[in-house]
């Protein structure tokens, strides 16, 4: 009895084992068969981006055509900044409190815009004939076709597996956090592709423009303190006041010292006496 006890274990056993595999079967030939019928059709996907580097008569003028130029083009500016660089800087005496202050410098300027890209070539054209002389022209077209493709048809495996998850989940197992992983990976593709979309309808250009080296002339007043001394006489004058304060403090200091020159008084007239007085004695 036990015998058969265990056989019939053991062929209920296999029979699940075959409902497993077959279930694994049909759901492997199932995502075969969705992969085979998915959307593979490749959209294309060109990003475009430009940059220019050009001299100008005036940089301000340039920035504000540019920005005119960007908005009526259907763009926008993302970013700009102008700045100067000091090249020399020199002050010459102009007057008696005043100086001459010679600065040369160089303005450079930048801007950062999106335009749509069908109108990139035009764009860039306008802006070479705002230009003096163009330093450097460059445009670069990068293809993400592929990767967007490849974005599409990983989110769709994404949305059947979470369905899949959803049918079969319960508390015991970490379904629930494998379709949360899914989603979340759904998302960051499909961010992408948005990016991808945004960056192939408009392209980023960066435009560098400069113009020649200025020479601005300022007169400011004189801050070498050297230059608003006296006159000769004048400060000879204070000289020679000064030296009469200086030569009575002096008689005053002397006085205070009374007691040391009498004592060197002393000593010298003593000295004398004993001198004269041995000459005396060897003369004898």
């Amino acid at each position: 009895m036990k015998k058969y006890l265990i056989y019939c274990v053991v062929a209920i056993a296999i029979s699940a084992c075959n409902k497993e595999n077959k279930s694994y079967e049909a759901t492997s030939d199932t995502v075969a068969e969705t992969l085979e019928a998915s959307d593979t059709t490749l959209t294309e996907k060109i990003i475009k981006t430009a940059d220019m580097r050009f001299r100008v008569k005036e940089v301000q003028q340039t920035k504000e055509k540019l920005a005119d130029l960007v908005k009526a083009e259907g763009g926008t500016l993302a970013e700009f900044s102008i700045q100067s660089n000091v090249e020399r800087f020199e002050k010459v005496g102009y007057s008696a409190d005043s100086l001459l202050e010679l600065t040369s410098y160089r303005v450079e300027g930048m801007v950062v815009a999106k335009v749509p890209s069908e109108k990139l070539d035009a764009f860039t054209n306008k802006v070479a004939g705002m230009a003096v002389f163009v330093d450097h022209q460059s445009m670069k077209m990068d293809d993400q076709s592929i990767s967007y493709l490849s974005n599409k048809l990983k989110n769709q495996n994404r949305v059947e597996a979470v369905a899949q998850l959803n049918k079969h989940a319960n508390k015991k197992s970490n379904n629930v956090e494998t379709a949360l992983n899914l989603k979340d990976d759904y998302i960051d593709k499909k961010i992408e592709n948005l990016s991808i979309d945004s960056r192939v309808k408009y392209s980023d250009i960066t435009l560098n423009f400069y113009q020649d080296n200025t020479v601005k002339k300022l007169v400011v007043g004189n801050d070498n303190l050297a230059d608003y001394r006296p006159g000769f006489f004048r400060r000879l004058g204070l000289n020679i006041q000064n030296g009469w304060v200086i030569f009575k403090e002096f008689i005053l200091i002397i006085s205070n010292l009374w007691m040391l020159v009498v004592l060197v008084l002393a000593g010298y007239f003593a000295f004398r006496y004993y001198r004269k007085k041995r000459k005396s004695a060897l003369a004898a």
